[in-house]
């Protein structure tokens, strides 16, 4: 039995005639012929009933047909998938991001890589830094972005750029006459943090040390937010100030008079954004696609927007 041998009794069971079908399939009538009667004999059965009136489907053959229907299916499937695979741009590409990195570079990224790469389609997936490691290593995720330190087996990381941090202070906030903030004075302010779980918050305790002794002792100057969109409208409310990456402290979504960013004093806190894969994963032509767009387009959009802030 071959797929060459399914294909004809599926031409011969939707054309009714054995010379249709051998056009169809762009062989010869007694070529689909010997074909359809050797997979009769080897299935020990009539597929096809013949008359001058014209090819006539036995029950049995009904069955059969239509199982090899999906057998056929399944084969066109498998090859598309192939291909999909050879072609490293023809398939989704599945990337996750850390929920303090999506929503900031999306917006950015998508277009880049549409302009780049027209055949290119993401699946986009945004969660904690554990779960998405847990994703990559199952092959659920084909890449994650992250923000370093990140270490795991079998996996690679590409570093591809450097984002500085910025404090975000409601417009009448005596800070707002500073030109830059030490981390130092902020161990007195009503201070705005992500809740336990995100890596950003162990990442600006690490540059703020006064931050986390105030945390650490339970201090209600230091009040949890559950996502950096919540923060910034508690800001905006006059509730406290918070500490940003840059690309997350924008103010276009606010009127005049709510609002101000101001840069730390130097040497600037920042944290590094880096890309991470499997080390087998076979499609490395998209992956390199994605470190480039990111690391010379969308990683200097976001500085160059800090500096002029």
């Amino acid at each position: 039995m071959t797929l060459t041998e399914l294909r004809y009794i599926v031409a011969v069971a939707d054309e009714k005639h054995f010379g249709r079908a051998a056009s169809r399939c762009f062989v010869s009538q007694p070529t689909l012929s010997i074909g359809v009667k050797r997979l009769e004999d080897e299935l020990g059965v009539t597929l096809f009933e013949r008359s001058k009136t014209g090819v006539h489907l036995t029950a049995l053959a009904e069955q059969l047909v239509e199982k090899a229907r999906n057998i056929l299916q399944d084969v066109d499937s498998f090859k598309d998938l192939s291909d999909q695979v050879k072609d490293p741009f023809l398939a989704p590409l599945r990337i996750g991001a850390i929920y303090t990195i999506g929503p900031y570079l999306f917006p950015s990224l998508l277009p880049a890589l549409k302009s780049r790469q027209p055949r290119l389609k993401l699946f986009i997936e945004e969660s904690f830094t554990g779960t998405l490691r847990h994703m990559l290593k199952k092959g659920q995720l084909d890449a994650i972005i992250i923000a370093l330190p990140f270490t795991e087996p079998d996996v690679e990381v590409q570093p591809l750029y450097q984002e500085p941090f910025e404090v975000l202070l409601p417009e009448n906030h005596p800070m707002t006459r500073q030109p830059a903030i030490s981390p130092d004075s902020l161990s007195s302010d009503q201070v705005l943090m992500l809740g336990e779980g995100h890596c950003l918050r162990d990442q600006v305790m690490d540059v703020c040390p006064a931050l986390a002794r105030r945390a650490k002792d339970g201090n209600t100057l230091v009040t949890e937010g559950s996502s950096l969109e919540t923060l910034r409208h508690m800001v905006a409310s006059g509730l406290g100030l918070t500490v940003l990456p840059a690309s997350a402290a924008g103010l276009e979504n606010y009127a005049p008079g709510y609002l101000v960013t101001r840069p730390f004093t130097q040497p600037e806190p920042s944290r590094t954004v880096a890309l991470a894969w499997r080390k087998q994963f076979p499609r490395m032509e998209a992956i390199d696609l994605l470190i480039d767009v990111i690391s010379k387009q969308v990683g200097p959009q976001i500085n160059a927007h800090h500096q002029s802030a």
